[in-house]
């Protein structure tokens, strides 16, 4: 049928999105065949559009309410949307920040031996509690004095806390500093991590496009066009099953 074909999708493609609700329930004939109209086909359009924008999970979601009639829903969890590509977005922002620390030389003052809490909070100017508190939400991952069980931080937890420490002071959240530090030790060092960033970057730009292309077909569906072929110009497809 002209729906699925528009799209290159199977009929039963588009019977899934109708018993999932993300697009309206179609028309039925006498005979149990589903119509489906213009409505049908506006909705399908912003359907998977907004898929490479906000994911199949979190469109699915915006539909339904749509259907519903609960367009505030749908606008709230589109915003949530679009929050999380802005923190995304500053994530990015403090992993080039992170690559520009961790290309630079090495710091002549990082001590070879191993510190404990209390030197390595006076070296950063913090309190060993705020240390602690880094360590807890994952920012730094100390080792343990096999006898004491006290905290002792290597040459490359000190580097960690000296990164996390200046952009902790650029403003970023405990969250975002430890989602760059997580990066950070994944990568194969640093060269490995500056080359993923502008495929990263890539991607957010194309998260952000592709919210702008969903946003207008999602309007189409909710304001139809004046010059639209009306409700009733409807395209037929048999039954998936017969009807009750």
């Amino acid at each position: 049928m002209d729906l699925a074909r528009e799209h290159g999708i199977s009929t039963q493609a588009v019977r899934n999105y109708e018993q999932a609700g993300v697009i309206p329930a179609a028309h039925r004939t006498p005979s149990g065949y589903r119509r489906y109209s213009a409505r049908h086909a506006r909705a399908l359009r912003a359907y998977l559009a907004l898929i490479p924008a906000h994911g199949h999970a979190t469109s699915g979601e915006i539909m339904r309410a749509v259907n519903a009639g609960d367009l505030d829903t749908a606008l709230r969890v589109i915003d949530s949307s679009h929050a999380q590509l802005l923190r995304d977005r500053e994530t990015l922002d403090a992993v080039e920040s992170a690559i520009g620390i961790l290309t630079a030389p090495p710091a002549t003052d990082r001590p070879a031996r191993p510190l404990t809490v209390g030197a390595l909070a006076h070296r950063l100017g913090v309190t060993a509690a705020t240390l602690r508190k880094w360590e807890r939400a994952g920012i730094l991952e100390p080792a343990r004095d096999r006898a004491t069980h006290f905290r002792l931080y290597g040459p490359d937890d000190v580097r960690d806390a000296d990164l996390a420490h200046l952009l902790r002071r650029g403003g970023y959240p405990l969250e975002q500093i430890a989602t760059v530090l997580r990066r950070v030790r994944d990568a194969d060092g640093p060269g490995a991590l500056a080359g993923s960033v502008a495929g990263w970057r890539a991607r957010l730009a194309a998260r952000g496009h592709a919210m702008l292309v969903a946003a207008a077909r999602l309007a189409d569906y909710l304001h139809p066009q004046d010059d639209e072929p009306p409700a009733d110009a409807a395209t037929t497809t048999g039954p998936a099953q017969p009807t009750a």
